[in-house]
């Protein structure tokens, strides 16, 4: 099936472009998310009659979410989660989980602006892609922990921190508090 573009869509093609895609997920995604209009003669003079506007008004939200993306740079987000001792997670961080913690942060985004290349299960820092706007991404850092300390100490060492090495932490603790007294 032919279709006419109407924004950016990424590994398909730009504004404006006829491309071919499968029906299915022209039907199903394109269409009803009015990213694409058929490629029908009518369509083709309603798109080069319209194109103006609508480049005008992608240019005003590439610029948006330019400005939100320069705001959230360097974001990191925390995500408390339940772990075995080996750091492996009691089921997985989702794209929800992610973004309902951006949003706690003050940026509004919805689950379908994260992108996680591959499923978060095990404890530790990752980055993953916020689309903000299809021709702007922004790499937000993730960082899964057991608690708020765990977070906390994975972030100044740049990695995961397991069990051996929060009670090794706690024990240096002790013994400098006991040699204080």
């Amino acid at each position: 099936m032919d279709i006419i573009l109407l924004e950016r869509v990424e590994k398909l093609g730009q504004m404006g472009q006829v491309v071919k895609v499968r029906p299915g997920f022209a039907r199903n995604y394109l269409l009803p998310q009015k990213k694409a209009l058929r490629a029908t003669k009518e369509n083709m003079a309603y798109f080069e009659s319209q194109k103006a506007a609508l480049q005008a008004l992608n240019l005003e939200k590439r610029k948006d979410a330019e400005y939100v993306a320069g705001k959230m740079g360097n974001l990191v987000v925390t995500v408390i989660r339940q772990a075995g001792e080996t750091g492996i997670l009691y089921g997985s961080v989702s794209a929800r989980d992610i973004a309902e913690s951006v949003t706690t942060d003050g940026y509004e985004i919805g689950r379908h602006q994260v992108a996680i290349d591959q499923p978060i299960k095990t404890l530790g820092l990752f980055q993953v892609r916020v689309v903000l706007h299809p021709e702007v991404n922004v790499t937000v850092s993730v960082n899964v922990a057991r608690s708020r300390e765990e977070a906390v100490l994975q972030a100044q060492r740049g990695g995961k921190v397991t069990a051996a090495d929060l009670a090794a932490e706690e024990q240096a603790a002790d013994a400098e508090a006991a040699a204080n007294t």
